[in-house]
């Protein structure tokens, strides 16, 4: 197997931190987003979304973070991705929160538009007014995900860590960028703090937090 990856990338962490994990082997290749290398070919052809993370499994080409973890985790057999319906189907429901109603506002209108000048808005009204709706949105997803998904639990999905606690965490954890406080949310700075027991999780993360580190100064809008 071969993954074509960035470390800083949010949708590459959780497949990295789950390959670690799991000790699967696979191949690694730096796709150098920082120098635009996802826009040019070969790899614009390998995934035109232009995007990573891809996964390659033989004749197999996957190019979305969830469903890579879902192949992995079923090709290991792996009780992270429970094979009960219902069980299985409480993952792939918060796999889809995260991946939709949480990261589009958390991601998109608030983190990226200032940490990454190609998101930056065309229009200093327009970048104001998106960190703020993102902003905003964003305090109301950790709320939701703080009281009703973790709650009393450990895990996104109770008791048991599943494969939606690899995805959830790797893009809550953009925050730590931004110095989001997670106080606030003492059911979520719980889950995050489970989740860096892994052991491989400093490893895997060692170059956000770099990044992280280089930015420190600046004067971000965050929740």
């Amino acid at each position: 197997m071969k993954l074509y990856m960035h470390p800083v990338s949010m949708t590459s962490r959780p497949v990295r931190l789950f390959i670690a994990e799991n000790k699967i082997p696979c191949e690694e290749q730096v796709v150098d987003l920082m120098t635009g290398e996802h826009h040019k070919e070969p790899f614009a052809a390998i995934n035109p979304n232009k995007l990573v993370p891809v996964l390659e499994d033989g004749d197999l080409r996957l190019t979305e973070s969830s469903a890579i973890l879902k192949y992995l985790a079923d090709k290991i057999d792996s009780p992270s991705y429970p094979k009960e319906l219902k069980q299985r189907a409480k993952v792939n429901e918060i796999m889809d929160w995260f991946n939709t109603n949480f990261y589009r506002d958390y991601a998109y209108n608030m983190a990226y538009p200032q940490i990454f000048p190609n998101h930056k808005r065309p229009d200093d009204d327009v970048q104001s007014a998106t960190i703020a709706w993102g902003t905003e949105r964003s305090r109301g997803w950790l709320t939701v995900l703080d009281k009703h998904w973790i709650g009393k639990n450990n895990y996104v999905c109770g008791s048991q860590l599943t494969i939606a606690d690899y995805f959830g965490v790797c893009l809550v954890t953009l925050g730590e960028i931004l110095r989001v406080d997670f106080s606030p949310y003492p059911s979520v700075q719980r889950w995050i703090g489970n989740m860096k027991k892994l052991e491989s999780w400093a490893r895997i993360n060692e170059q956000l937090y770099s990044f992280a580190n280089a930015v420190k100064d600046a004067p971000f809008v965050t929740v």
